[in-house]
């Protein structure tokens, strides 16, 4: 017996909302982030995932400058096994501040990502398209 594994994650916490679609419609990946009452939405190559041992990590870039950094949004998509296509999970969101200074990196000393978590919840589901 095969277990299904979920194409759609709806996950909220802290004035965050999340929806990401591993694939859609179209057969793009679809990602969309609400906070403080202003929305973002990623399709396709807008959105990097990377496989590893703690799940697979969904990255978006939430702001970008030509010569001072970016900001991305990092989301933790647990493994999971539905039951009856739908499951409750917990995970984590990781918005990550990347410094640097194009005109002359060398400025910036010391660390140069800093992070802030947000605890999410809400659901992971299969859905068909």
């Amino acid at each position: 017996m095969s277990t299904q594994q979920p194409n759609h994650f709806d996950l909220h916490g802290h004035g965050t909302h999340i929806v990401y679609d591993t694939t859609s419609f179209t057969g793009k990946p679809q990602f969309t982030y609400t906070t403080g009452g202003h929305s973002q939405s990623f399709t396709g190559d807008e959105i990097r995932t990377q496989d590893s041992e703690i799940g697979t990590l969904v990255t978006v870039t939430i702001f970008k400058t030509v010569d001072t950094g970016s900001t991305t949004l990092t989301l933790l998509v647990p493994h999971v096994n539905l039951v009856n296509n739908k499951s409750h999970i917990k995970t984590e969101g990781i918005i990550t501040v990347h410094h640097f200074f194009a005109s002359n990196p060398g400025l910036i000393k010391g660390q140069l990502e800093t992070y802030q978590t947000i605890a999410l919840q809400g659901t992971a589901a299969l859905l068909e398209f």
